[in-house]
């Protein structure tokens, strides 16, 4: 894994950085100050570039900062029973990664780079020694890991759903939907994970998820080429997502 990097980040910097991301929701959110913003200024820490394949964090290790990657994605794993690898979360650039080990101050899971990445680090003594100071930083959080969960929860019914094709549309809405509120392009975008990670997330195998992905092109709603997804069909996509039949419950 690359070496950490301890340079502070300065604040013209951060403020240019964190409109594109999750930390803008710390960092610069309604309400807070600019005496305040100089000393969340002091929190964020650069790392350097992370490649393909490096880990953040291991499983049982200390939760010691949050992390966001200002470029580059990450995915989140666990072991099943069986002691094969489970893809548990896919993060992309602007999202808060290492929430997982609030609970219990330990990771709960690896984090681990899809591709070449940046990130920015925020030390959770100094978090929570500021967020005493700063009301509103607390509400933030709260906001924040709501998200997260709304996230997981996502995941669980996407689990739940009988027909593998209704997974897979599932993901492509909930992936357009988090750029989308990531202020990026969401409806042409590049898949920073393989259709083999997409199938280990989704519980299905990669057969599956390319046939599946073969049959949303043929219905008109994307258009896919290698990792090239564009959405062709927006307010269907959308109509089929939110349906009925879609959101059935389980069984």
């Amino acid at each position: 894994m690359s070496k950490e990097s301890a340079s502070v980040l300065d604040l013209t910097r951060i403020r240019k950085s964190c409109a594109q991301c999750s930390l803008h929701q710390l960092c610069l959110p309604a309400g807070i100050a600019n005496d305040d913003l100089n000393r969340l200024d002091e929190l964020v820490k650069k790392r350097k570039a992370l490649e393909r394949g490096d880990r953040l964090f291991r499983v049982g290790s200390p939760l010691t900062a949050l992390f966001v990657a200002r470029s580059g994605s990450f995915k989140t794993v666990a072991m099943n029973e069986d002691g094969d690898e489970q893809i548990i979360g896919f993060h992309l650039p602007g999202e808060i990664i290492g929430l997982d080990g609030l609970g219990s101050g330990l990771h709960r899971c690896d984090a681990e780079a899809l591709e070449t990445a940046e990130l920015c680090e925020i030390p959770m003594n100094d978090l929570e020694r500021v967020a005493l100071q700063i009301p509103e930083l607390q509400h933030q959080m709260l906001r924040v890991i709501g998200r997260s969960m709304d996230r997981d929860q996502d995941h669980l019914e996407m689990l739940g759903r009988r027909h593998a094709s209704e997974r897979v549309l599932l993901f492509v809405h909930g992936l357009s939907e988090r750029l989308r509120m990531l202020g990026r392009q969401y409806d042409a975008f590049t898949l920073p994970m393989s259709r083999e990670e997409i199938a280990s997330y989704l519980g299905l195998v990669i057969e599956t998820v390319s046939r599946s992905f073969t049959r949303l092109q043929e219905d008109g709603i994307i258009s896919i080429r290698g990792r090239q997804l564009r959405i062709l069909d927006l307010h269907k996509l959308d109509q089929i997502a939110h349906s009925p039949e879609v959101h059935r419950a389980r069984g």
